[in-house]
This record gives C-alpha cells, sequence and structure tokens, in this order.
C-alpha cells in the first residue's frame, strides 16, 4: 500500500516536473515569435495557440495557422510598394549573394506591381477543371469502362472535398479538420504533380496515375505532342533510302504514297476528263488503281514539286524541293549528295514528304527551294554537294594505279610484265568492251588515244574521264591548246573535296 503510494507521488512528481519542462519550453519559443516564424512542430504550435493565441487562453497575443490559408493571409498583408522600396535600399547597401537575392525579389515585386497581379491570387482557391474531351471515358466490349487517370485524380479531390464541408457543418474538432484539410491538399497536389511530394497516388496494377503535369510535359505532352508537332495534310512520311540514279533535284516517291498525296489533283482531273460522273465516284476510281490512274497521276505529279524535310530542321536546308519520280516500294529515294544538309543517312532516317498546293507555293518551292538551286551553305560559302563515302571510294578504286603513270614508260611496264608490248585502245567502246569481257582489269595499265595524244594510263581513269566529259559537256580543265586536260593520277577525298 505504502509503495503504491509512494510510486503514484513519484509519477505525479514526474509529471509536474515535464509539465513545467514543456510549459518552459513553450514560454520561450513563444518569445523567440516573430512575423513568419514556421513552427516545424505540430504539437508545439497547438499548445501555443491555447494558451497565447486563443481567446480561451491568456489572451490573443499572436495569429497563426497552418497551410495555404495562412500564406495567403500573409500574402494579402503584403504591402508591394513598400517592399519594393525596402528591396531597392538593400541592392544599393548590400554585396554578393545578398544582392543577388534581392535582385530576384525585386524583379518578382515589380513584376507584380506592373501587371496589377495580387500575390494572395497566387494560392488557388478553385481548382479548374478541364474539359471532358481532355479526359475521356471509353467503353469497351464487356460493357465496361476505360477512364483517364485525370477522373480518377479529380474525383478524390472531389470526394475529400466533401467530406471536409461535412466535417465544418458538424463542427468537428480541429485536429479532425486540419487532417481533412491535410488529405485534401494532398489530392490537389497528386492531381497537379502526382509523386512530386511523397508515395505517387497509384491506379490498377500499381501503376503510378498520370498527372496534369504528366500531360503537358516530355515529347508525348500537349505542348510538343500537339501544339509544336502538328500533323498537317497533304503529307507522308517513310524511310530514306539511297537513289544513285536521281538527278540532284529528283526524288523517288513511292507509288502509293504519291497516291495518296496527289488524290484530290487526281480525282479532278478525272472529272475534267469526264472519265467520271462525280468526285464520289472519281474517288472510288482511284482506290480501284486502274492503269488510267497511275497514267493521271504521271500528268499530275509532273512540274509539281514536293518538299522534304528530315527533323531536326536546324538550317534553312533542312527542308529542300524536289521533283518527284515514281518508283516501286514504300521508301523515300533521294540523291546520295543531298544527304550532308540534311544531316541524313541511310541507316534507317525518316523523312517527311509536303505538297506545296497554291501556284505561288509551287514556283516559291521550285525557284527557292530546288535542291539543285542549294548547293553552297548559307552558313560559310562552300558547296555542301560533296562527294562522301561510297562515292570517294568508288571514285579512289576507279582512278587507282600501283605506279605512278607519267614517270613510267610502254618500255618499262613491258619488261616489268615480261611482254612484247601492252594493249592500246583508240575509243571508250573498246575499253569498256575489253573490261566485260575480262580482258583488261580496271587498274591494268593501257595506252589510250585521249583527244589525239596517246597517253599511258588505265581503263578506270579512262571511264572516269569519259563520263565527267560526257555530263558537264565542257572542258575539265582546259589546257593551252584547248584540249581537255586527262585526269591521271589517284584521286583522294582531299582532291575531290
Amino acid at each position: 500500500m505504502y509503495a503504491d503510494i509512494e510510486s503514484r507521488r513519484e509519477d505525479a512528481r514526474e509529471a509536474s516536473v515535464d509539465s513545467v519542462r514543456r510549459l518552459e519550453e513553450v514560454w520561450k519559443r513563444f518569445r523567440e515569435l516573430d512575423v513568419k516564424y514556421v513552427e516545424n512542430d505540430e504539437q508545439l504550435f497547438r499548445e501555443l495557440k491555447d494558451r497565447f493565441g486563443s481567446p480561451y487562453g491568456f489572451g490573443v497575443y499572436f495569429r497563426g495557422g497552418m497551410g495555404a490559408e495562412s500564406i495567403r493571409d500573409l500574402l494579402r498583408d503584403l504591402d508591394l510598394k513598400a517592399e519594393a522600396l525596402s528591396l531597392r535600399e538593400t541592392i544599393k547597401t548590400s554585396k554578393g549573394q545578398k544582392q543577388q537575392r534581392a535582385i530576384k525579389r525585386l524583379k518578382v515585386v515589380t513584376a507584380f506591381i506592373t501587371s496589377e497581379n495580387k500575390p494572395e491570387w497566387m494560392i488557388l482557391e478553385a481548382v479548374p477543371v478541364i474539359p471532358p474531351e481532355l479526359r475521356p471515358m471509353v467503353q469497351l466490349d464487356g460493357g465496361r469502362f476505360a477512364t483517364s487517370d485525370l477522373n480518377d485524380l479529380y474525383r478524390r479531390v472531389i470526394n475529400r472535398n466533401n467530406r471536409l464541408k461535412r466535417l465544418l457543418d458538424l463542427g468537428a474538432p480541429e485536429i479532425i479538420v486540419n487532417n481533412e484539410k491535410r488529405m485534401l491538399q494532398e489530392a490537389v497536389d497528386a492531381l497537379f504533380d502526382n509523386g512530386r511530394r511523397g508515395r505517387a497516388v497509384t491506379g490498377p496494377g500499381n501503376r503510378p496515375l498520370k498527372s496534369l503535369s504528366d500531360m503537358l510535359k516530355g515529347k508525348q505532352g500537349r505542348f510538343r505532342q500537339n501544339l509544336l508537332g502538328k500533323r498537317v495534310d497533304y503529307s507522308g512520311r517513310s524511310v530514306i533510302v539511297s537513289g544513285p540514279y536521281l538527278k540532284l533535284h529528283q526524288c523517288g516517291l513511292p507509288k502509293l504514297m504519291a497516291l495518296e498525296l496527289f488524290k484530290p489533283f487526281i480525282m479532278s482531273r478525272l472529272v475534267e476528263r469526264k472519265a467520271v460522273q462525280n468526285i464520289k465516284a472519281a474517288k472510288k476510281y482511284v482506290e480501284s488503281m486502274t492503269p488510267e490512274v497511275w497514267d493521271v497521276l504521271e500528268e499530275v505529279i509532273a512540274e509539281h514539286p514536293v518538299l522534304l524535310n528530315r527533323a531536326p530542321t536546324l538550317h534553312r536546308l533542312g527542308i529542300q524541293a524536289f521533283e518527284p519520280v515514281l518508283v516501286e516500294g514504300k521508301a523515300i529515294q533521294v540523291h546520295p549528295l543531298v544527304c550532308h544538309a540534311f544531316n541524313a543517312d541511310f541507316d534507317g532516317d525518316q523523312m517527311a514528304v509536303h505538297l506545296p498546293l497554291s501556284a505561288e507555293a509551287q514556283a516559291e518551292a521550285r525557284i527557292l527551294m530546288l535542291s539543285s538551286n542549294n548547293i553552297l551553305s548559307p552558313a560559310h560559302g562552300r558547296p555542301l554537294t560533296t562527294p562522301t563515302q561510297d562515292m570517294v571510294l568508288g571514285v579512289y578504286y576507279l582512278t587507282y594505279s600501283g605506279r605512278d603513270l607519267s614517270a613510267t614508260t610502254v618500255e618499262e611496264i613491258a619488261k616489268e610484265q615480261k611482254v612484247k608490248g601492252i594493249k592500246r585502245f583508240q575509243t571508250e567502246e573498246e575499253v569498256e568492251f575489253h573490261l566485260e569481257s575480262k580482258q583488261v582489269g580496271l587498274q591494268d595499265t593501257i595506252e589510250y588515244r585521249w583527244h589525239g595524244e596517246l597517253i599511258l594510263t588505265t581503263p578506270g581513269r579512262v571511264i572516269f574521264n569519259t563520263e565527267i566529259e560526257r555530263s558537264l559537256q565542257e572542258a575539265v580543265v582546259i589546257g593551252e591548246a584547248g584540249v581537255h586536260d586527262f585526269i591521271n593520277r589517284t584521286l583522294s577525298k582531299r582532291e575531290i573535296d
């Protein structure tokens, strides 16, 4: 009995000591209070409010609150003009990091003043609800519904808001109301940016729900997907492959893609020809893909340039105009020499095709944007259509010889090869015939008559020089006698550039 009383007295003594210690701590914290003071200990804040902030205690000595409401009250009491004057004075009298911080704050304050916005408007009191089209519900086969994640997040906000309203109407204790306010804040946070604060709200299969910020950010977001990268009519997209037999200003357009792109033009032409009675019949006729449709397509695309674009379009040569040539398959063919301007290669790159519709757009494409009119770079003025990779290798292989033919005689070669003499050719046709019949190789030494002059060269160099002469229809290098100088040396990448 005596021991039990002593134990109770000891417990009461310890409780009173703890109470005094707690009261001293509350009193100490109360003396430290200042405007905009933040108290992280929720229990201590409640005791401060009960003793010094509530009319039921010793009197109202301070006003405090929790959550966004308190921040809104502080912002409402803010005098922007006085704050701006104070910050300007701080900037004049301070240095270093303090001055930089004051400059940043002054920018924000000045923006509020000039735009006539009030700081308390930065605290949301009503949550905007986006249109139903942007958060759809789709009925599935089994009668069930698939809904957007946003609907679940909005439902959480509505349910918690209604529950908070009911608690306030019932006059529930402050601790319960504060807990419900915290849950409502978490629901709103999850709606705006799920997972930013604490654990993300998940749906079926523990998948985090997509919030408003997830719908906006990233490559698949509203800005980059729907606003910056809109899909347009009269356009297509496909993988590019090399088209070495095309001219510089031509591109190979797959037949099926061209048929779809030029469909309105084909239908109009068919009605003009009276091949069909109306547009509806013309559409069916085009879809039948009869030989007449392909003939009309050939007519329509003649002298109708198309625009090719490779993303990313970093300079103006990222979009160029080409004359389309119908090709089989599903890949767009481009001339290898235009790849450098597009920064393209043939390892799976894709290009978009766009159709200029009006006469003005077609004229602009033909005059300003045609690839053969954009040989020089607008940045540095040097040519962009220079041979690369397989073209350089081909030219090198064609013009290669194991010896310096300009410093070698026929006798030396004959002696080296242990023959009486080397083969002599008068025309390019002779050289090609002997190459095809494998009587000579591309890099064998031969004698060839070039504009009356007998020179020591190789069959590969004969083909190379003849092709240049045929393509340019003028001298590559004009000598003093007015005869084309024969390029009789191995051409490397440096010489080609």
